[in-house]
This record gives structure tokens, sequence and C-alpha cells, in this order.
């Protein structure tokens, strides 16, 4: 009788970890289907460029808010306004 019951057992677990790994295989599989992997790498790139361009925002109000700044610094130590067409010219 106890022979029985450990056959049973080792059987009942060895059908359930079966089903359990194939099932798991195919969720792996279907995952890395050509489809998904392109819709996750554009979504990966779409999350790459919004993040540059907050960056790229954030860095562009930094450096105003430090450029006006150190204007506003020269301007006390000169005396002259330091936003004028003084000396150097762009081109």
């Amino acid at each position: 009788m106890r022979r029985i019951f450990w056959l049973a057992l080792g059987l009942g677990f060895g059908a359930t970890s079966a089903v359990m790994a194939s099932r798991w295989m195919k969720q792996q599989a279907e995952r890395m289907a050509p489809a998904n992997i392109a819709r996750q790498a554009g979504g990966t790139a779409r999350d790459l460029v919004s993040l540059l361009g907050e960056a790229a925002r954030e860095f562009q109000v930094g450096s105003a808010e430090k450029e006006a700044e150190v204007r506003g610094q020269l301007e006390a130590v000169t005396g002259n306004d330091a936003g004028g067409s003084r000396g150097r010219t762009r081109t």
C-alpha cells in the first residue's frame, strides 16, 4: 500500500511539474516573439526620447537661470548693463 501511495504521489508531482513547465515555456516563447520584442523596443525608444527631451528642457531652463544670475552679478560689480552689445559681437 505504501508503494502505491508513493508511486501515485510521484506520478502526480511529475505530471503537475510537466504541465507547469510547459505553460511557462509557452509564455516565454510568446514573450520572445518578434512582434512583441519590436513592441517592447519601440516603447523603450519612446521612453528614451522623452527622457532626453525632458533633460534638454531642464538644461535650457537651468542655463538661462545661471546666465541671468551671472549677468546680474557682473552688472552689480561693473555698474554696466551686462546684457548690452558692448564687447564682443556675435556673428
